[in-house]
């Protein structure tokens, strides 16, 4: 924390845009920590909190968009041959490739979320040559998301947000399946109208489909 501290006494804001595009490339990083702990400096009046979210969300999204340029050109033998040099390892590359073929889309948004993943999905997603809007439609939404929830942590708990900050990464996983649980729960209820004409719509193409043939 004191290292953290000197950097931003040192370079400001820069510290949030450099140190994520370096995470995001897999340089060691600890990218949460840090935002978090911006947060509790803007609380202390240091930053600006908005800046810091721009400042954040820009060296996220840049890092991002990097690793996916870097899978889509070189692809997988390059990042096996040379990926051990930002730490890479065959084992972190064969999880997350699994996780990729199961989870996919969702994978580029919760996997800001997973310790040891989100550095690899802009990879995985140049690899598998997925279109770059959408993946940057996924990407960026996830990386907006991710930086404001950690930089608000630091801000909303003040001198507490440590104790804070380790109790969401504890329980991080649960609190978005419910959060995901929550947001399907709303937009079901807000769009019930748009959603049931869809349904209704849906089984009726069936219904003429099975008695045409």
């Amino acid at each position: 924390m004191q290292f953290i501290e000197n950097l931003f006494h040192q370079h400001g804001y820069f510290v949030l845009f450099f140190g994520l595009l370096l995470e995001f490339i897999a340089l060691p990083f600890p990218g949460e920590t840090t935002m978090a702990f911006s947060g509790f400096l803007s609380y202390e009046g240091v930053f600006r909190w908005e800046v810091l979210v721009l400042f954040a969300f820009l060296g996220t999204t840049i890092g991002m968009t990097i690793t996916y340029f870097i899978g889509y050109f070189v692809g997988m033998p390059f990042v096996r041959k040379y990926g051990k040099w930002v730490l890479l390892s065959p084992d972190k590359i064969d999880k997350t490739k699994i996780w990729f073929d199961k989870y996919g889309y969702t994978l580029i948004f919760i996997g800001y979320f997973i310790p040891g993943v989100r550095h690899f999905t802009g990879y995985f997603s140049g690899i598998v040559r997925l279109p770059f809007r959408k993946f940057a439609l996924t990407a960026y939404t996830g990386a907006l998301f991710w930086v404001v929830l950690f930089i608000w942590i630091g801000k909303l708990f003040g001198p507490q947000w440590r104790a804070m900050f380790e109790l969401f990464e504890r329980y991080a996983k649960f609190g978005i399946i419910i959060l995901v649980v929550f947001i399907l729960l709303y937009l079901s209820i807000r769009f019930r109208k748009q959603l049931h004409i869809w349904i209704k719509y849906l089984v009726k193409g069936k219904d003429s489909d099975s008695m045409n043939k």
